[in-house]
């Protein structure tokens, strides 16, 4: 089995080419080849197949070639994925499967990239859908109590809930080790951002991703961190840029009327080739 392991601001992945759909990815070999301490290690896995031979896909091959078929660490799969979409793109201009842009089809619909010439790739994540839901939160903290506060929730497409946090020694002293508690949670789960403003436009932020745990960074909380503050600051989809730092790195957003667009860096590391007698034992032990 081929891999390439990729990340966006050190949200990682393992992409896994699968032109054909052939491969029959299980949440345990997900789980397996995820593992950071027995297997390769990524938050998630990013296999890549043409859009007509995937069954999720095929409504989608006439605008959009392949498929994302994005899974979690523990073998969930979710709607889109922000980083990884960049990731994807920057593989398929690898192997020369596009050009300078593309059209991805994922479980949240399609969605166009394309490169920007400076090692960073811009996605139109969509429209984000903001939620009615203020759920309370609560974090533990590595000093003093917990930290709770009252989120905002939307979809973009995967579910947030976007939460305030005082300032960065705060967002620094959060256990995000432990899931924090969400009540009441969303229907299908949430990522839960925790965000600091560090200035006019320029947030901070830490996440804890549904599937995985704390990331070093979320392609769509970044986008839904800038959604729900231009949203409290009266300037929705004014297409003006926010900066959104993480602790992997730095992407901008800019909320316009057809949507977000998200910005940042997409970084393939290695090529790799799991070895068959690992593979073999994985099978017989499921």
């Amino acid at each position: 089995m081929h891999l390439v392991k990729g990340h966006g601001t050190e949200n990682d992945f393992l992409v896994l080419p699968d032109l054909d759909g052939d491969l029959d990815l299980t949440p345990a070999l997900v789980r397996a080849l995820c593992d950071r301490h027995a297997g390769v290690g990524a938050d998630g896995i990013l296999r890549v197949v043409r859009s007509e031979n995937d069954p999720e896909a095929k409504v989608y091959a006439a605008d959009a070639p392949f498929f994302m078929d994005y899974r979690n660490a523990d073998g969930s799969v979710a709607e889109m994925c922000g980083n990884g979409v960049r990731v994807f793109v920057r593989y398929l201009q690898r192997e020369s499967l596009v050009e300078d842009s593309a059209a991805v089809a994922t479980r949240g619909g399609v969605r166009r990239a394309w490169a920007c010439g400076d090692g960073d790739v811009t996605v139109q994540m969509g429209l984000p859908r903001i939620l009615a839901d203020r759920p309370i939160v609560t974090a533990a903290s590595h000093v003093g109590p917990s930290h709770r506060a009252v989120g905002a929730a939307l979809e973009i497409p995967n579910p947030h809930v976007v939460v305030p946090v005082p300032d960065a020694r705060a967002l620094a002293d959060l256990d995000l080790t432990q899931a924090p508690g969400v009540e009441p949670g969303l229907p299908n789960g949430q990522n839960v951002e925790f965000v600091v403003r560090l200035g006019e436009r320029h947030l901070q932020l830490r996440v804890h991703e549904r599937g995985v745990g704390e990331t070093r960074s979320c392609g769509t909380g970044i986008c839904a961190a800038a959604v729900a503050a231009a949203v409290s600051d009266g300037v929705a989809d004014d297409g003006v840029l926010w900066r959104v730092d993480v602790p992997g790195g730095r992407c901008d957003v800019q909320w316009q009327p057809d949507g977000v667009l998200l910005t940042g860096p997409a970084v393939l590391v290695a090529d790799l080739e799991v070895d068959d007698t690992w593979l073999r034992a994985l099978a017989n032990r499921h």
